[in-house]
């Protein structure tokens, strides 16, 4: 099977090893290109860290100040960010294992009423974690520690790919680069190739802007890697 990912680096390239050992190929193709913004840390204690993604990790370790935070418990949303978390040095790691809303139980199974929690993430965020904290009493504080910018053009590779018809899967972790996924094949005057891809998609969300154009989606049964993976 050929396979489109279009994930941010370094994590695309992380998914591309796990699909080459599966015996695929691969073409990469990143929608967003990951960046600090260089927001300094908020001066202020916390009871904890939570990660919705591995980008915000790797962010939030680039600033120096960040090892000030290293002896609080961190709560991650899946596998890889829970990985990355402990290889930056937080020794006290929650494997959420799922989506926001896992995420936010966990954090409200462990933490108590008024406690506050540090949000390093990006400048577009999936779900409202804030909002799915405020009703067990949990105060988070967002910072805005790196930003995606979105491909204004596929890469020759994935163009090339595509027109050829030789992409019989695409791997979609985001509905930012969906977005931006769409956006670019129109440019390129690909629309058609689309129909003949299967699109793997994170969660019903992620697959929403298929839909819209009429596209078959298929979702994983668990909003991780894994799952996204079992649908090959």
């Amino acid at each position: 099977m050929h396979v489109l990912v279009t994930r941010p680096l370094p994590a695309a390239h992380q998914t591309a090893k796990r699909l080459k050992a599966l015996g695929h190929e691969v073409t990469v193709d990143p929608m967003l290109r990951i960046g600090p913004t260089g927001t300094p840390l908020p001066d202020r204690v916390f009871d904890a860290v939570a990660f919705t993604s591995i980008n915000g990790v790797t962010a939030f370790a680039a600033d120096p100040d960040s090892r000030r935070f290293l002896h609080l418990p961190a709560f991650a949303v899946g596998p890889r960010t829970a990985k990355e978390a402990r290889a930056v040095g937080f020794a006290q790691v929650t494997d959420c294992d799922g989506d926001a809303t896992a995420l936010a139980g966990r954090i409200a199974a462990v933490l108590p009423s008024g406690a506050r929690v540090l949000n390093p993430a990006g400048e577009d965020r999936a779900a409202d974690l804030a909002g799915l904290l405020a009703a067990p009493g949990i105060s988070l504080e967002l910072a805005i520690v790196y930003a995606a910018e979105p491909a204004d053009a596929l890469s020759d590779d994935a163009r090339a790919a595509l027109a050829s018809g030789t992409v019989t899967a695409a791997l979609h972790f985001s509905q930012r680069t969906v977005k931006t996924l769409l956006r670019c094949v129109a440019a390129a005057g690909l629309n058609d190739t689309l129909t003949g891809v299967r699109e793997l998609c994170l969660s019903e969300q992620v697959a929403e802007p298929f839909v819209r154009r009429g596209l078959a989606v298929e979702v994983a049964a668990a909003p991780n890697e894994d799952a996204l993976f079992a649908l090959l």
